[in-house]
């Protein structure tokens, strides 16, 4: 099973939405980290995607961006091949 992270935080529809989309695949999140409890966690994750906006998510090691990359990889067929 691939290693699924996403960045988070508590009050974010957007996240709910990409967990939704990723369960319904039959895939869970292995790795959830709440950027709005911890600021060190956000300041990393504006480094490595350069986005200031949730969920920011990573499948293996392949970079998705945010829900609405994931949806659009998920319509286009190319989230399967990532999550295979």
């Amino acid at each position: 099973m691939k290693n699924i992270k996403m960045y988070t935080s508590s009050y974010c529809p957007y996240c709910a939405n990409a967990e939704k989309l990723l369960s319904e695949k039959g895939f869970e999140i292995i790795e959830k980290i709440p950027v709005d409890e911890d600021l060190r966690a956000l300041e990393k994750m504006i480094k490595i995607t350069g986005k200031r906006t949730v969920p920011q998510i990573f499948i293996g090691k392949v970079y998705i961006g945010g829900f609405e990359e994931l949806r659009k990889f998920n319509l286009s067929g190319e989230l399967d091949k990532i999550l295979a």
